[in-house]
């Protein structure tokens, strides 16, 4: 797999410049980050929390983690909790489990963005696969991905 179709057409429609990075396979946030020779501020993922019965996707540094207590009160949420790959996989069927691009509007998802993230100009990302990134400009995303921004995450002990 490459790419995600949908995020292609979105960033090239867009006119965004990005770059497309090839890796050695890799599973976790942390793991991409290593092999792609990126920091862990710079590499942004993708978690899907379920929020009163309804998935959002979130996105992070990889080395932070979700103080779920915060992000229940952002999101006004009675009910939060980290959803299972089982309940999403069907919500990315162009993606692999676990590489979705951090872009909700192209899966009918609400985006938040933890503030963390706009300490960078770039942001490295799956864009689909676990063999490959994306690399663009953090405001280029923040312009077309439209990500409501919040405090909710802080950098993993």
């Amino acid at each position: 797999m490459t790419v995600a179709i949908r995020l292609k057409q979105l960033l090239d429609s867009s006119q965004i410049p990005y770059k497309i990075e090839v890796h050695p396979p890799a599973y976790t946030a942390e793991q991409v980050a290593e092999a792609a020779h990126v920091s862990g501020y710079d590499m942004a993922k993708v978690v899907i929390v379920v929020a009163d019965g309804k998935h959002v996707m979130i996105v992070l540094p990889a080395n932070h983690r979700i103080e779920l207590p915060a992000l229940q009160a952002l999101l006004g949420a009675k009910e939060l909790r980290l959803a299972q790959e089982a309940e999403f996989a069907n919500d990315f069927p162009d993606c692999e489990i676990g590489a979705m691009p951090p872009f909700g509007s192209l899966y009918n998802l609400p985006l938040i963005a933890s503030e963390a993230l706009r300490q960078d100009e770039t942001i490295y990302f799956n864009g689909g696969s676990h063999r490959e990134i994306v690399q663009m400009k953090r405001e280029d995303w923040e312009r077309v991905a439209q990500p409501s921004w919040g405090t909710f995450s802080r950098i993993a002990v």
